[in-house]
């Protein structure tokens, strides 16, 4: 209950306060809890699938470094510096 309590206090970003939540009925905690929950949920799955198709990365989602796509980006980078 606080669990749900806090995730709609801290996601709600200020429209909601402690007693509020707390003396609200159940089952309009749950509701609004869910409604936070799927909007966040939404939100991060079009982050996450707004990547082009022509775009590569050189970091992977898993934060390993894709070597072929570094290689040839920094290929440019690998010449002698033009300063003395």
């Amino acid at each position: 209950m606080f669990s749900q309590i806090h995730q709609i206090l801290f996601h709600g970003q200020g429209g909601y306060d402690y007693n509020t939540i707390y003396n609200m009925p159940i089952w309009l905690r749950k509701f609004t809890f869910n409604e936070i929950k799927k909007y966040h949920d939404e939100a991060n799955s079009k982050y996450e699938n707004q990547t082009p198709e022509n775009q590569t990365n050189l970091v992977g989602k898993d934060g390993k470094i894709n070597t072929p796509e570094f290689a040839k980006a920094s290929k440019q980078y690998q010449k002698k510096s033009s300063y003395k």
